[in-house]
């Protein structure tokens, strides 16, 4: 009888973990919310727009245009609109497949992810046709998040979008860090590697990002599209070799033009166009971290983010984190229990 008071004391502690848990889980997710990471980082106020502080007179813009890219762009996109409506001259945004919202003032594509597809090669040069009437009384706002390098699909000359999928299909196989998955997708992009800051020029920009990079490091969120690309085409062979890669020939041979100088390298740090590229990351992994931490505090567990910073193949990662649950169960450390040990970051997984 004893016993079984016992299971079923442990079966309901089990249960309430497992609810705190779940509970915990759901805080960071609204804590990242799209539309709420713009909406607290974006006010206008008469005529001038304030972006984390910083002032857009918004009389000084013959037209205000809106392009997004990526999972999240489309709610990025509402708040936008819930702030600047009839304010938008024009504007597209792509997203994955069944991520839609309805949107009022600007057009809504769809495209495949992780791998790209015609959808997201039609809406980028939607995009390019836009940009092409732009100038430099005008202001560009850019929605960026996660899946934007998918979405945002412009092969260089003589790479097909075949070629592209083979390639991206490859790379997600392979093991790659997601830095050295965007090295080789800018070097066969016109746009990534800080390509769409110079379709942009010489209008204002101003980016929105909600980051889904270890670090946040602009070059690699989606590819980098509005920032200085620090990765050469040699840093691309070097990838290929590392991993052993079978890619269509056309990119090889891109690569190798692009090592004897006959490809233009991606946009670098002096160039003229990022000068009028103003970057601003509204959400991110510590935002998420910080938003679980909060909740696990109000449901009485003693919280430590452990990192931001976790990589690593996951069945390894599986390895360290059981590890150090243990050491809290049989030794009481590194924190006091009832606990809550957060980590966020972007494991690999090897096909």
């Amino acid at each position: 009888m004893e016993k079984e008071k016992e299971n079923e004391n442990e079966k309901r502690e089990n249960e309430r973990l497992k609810k705190d848990a779940l509970e915990i889980f759901r805080s960071a997710i609204r804590g990242v919310d799209s539309h709420r990471c713009v909406s607290r980082n974006i006010k206008l106020r008469g005529s001038s727009l304030f972006v984390s502080g910083i002032e857009y007179d918004l009389t000084t813009y013959e037209n205000i245009y809106v392009i997004g890219f990526g999972k999240a762009s489309a709610r990025m996109a509402r708040a936008i609109e819930d702030v600047l409506g009839e304010l938008i001259t024009d504007g597209i945004v792509v997203v994955k497949y069944g991520y839609s919202e309805p949107l009022r003032y600007l057009k809504l594509r769809e495209g495949g992810h992780p791998v790209p597809d015609e959808g997201g090669l039609r809406a980028t040069l939607d995009i390019e046709s836009l940009l092409k009437k732009t100038g430099e009384n005008d202001l560009i706002i850019v929605l960026i998040s996660g899946g934007g390098s998918s979405l945002l699909c412009l092969p260089r000359s003589g790479i097909t979008l075949d070629d592209k999928i083979k390639t991206t299909k490859a790379l997600l196989k392979s093991g790659a860090t997601i830095h050295e998955i965007n090295t080789i997708r800018k070097h066969m992009s016109k746009v990534k590697g800080g390509g769409l800051a110079k379709m942009a020029y010489p209008s204002d920009v101003l980016s929105l990002i909600i980051s889904d990079v270890v670090g946040d490091n602009l070059d690699v969120i989606a590819s980098g599209p509005l920032v200085a690309d620090s990765t050469t085409f040699s840093d691309c062979m070097r990838i290929i070799e590392k991993y052993g890669l079978d890619l269509p020939l056309s990119v090889i041979e891109l690569f190798k033009a692009g090592i004897e100088g006959k490809e233009e390298e991606t946009v670098k740090p002096k160039d003229e166009a990022l000068k009028k590229v103003r970057n601003v990351v509204v959400g991110n992994n510590r935002l998420a971290l910080e938003s679980a931490q909060k909740r696990a505090s109000e449901l009485g567990y003693n919280t430590l983010i452990l990192t931001t910073y976790l990589v690593g193949e996951s069945r390894e990662v599986a390895k360290v984190m059981s590890a150090i649950a243990r050491e809290e169960v049989f030794k009481k450390e590194p924190i006091k229990l009832p606990v809550c040990i957060l980590a966020g970051g972007e494991t690999t997984v090897t096909i």
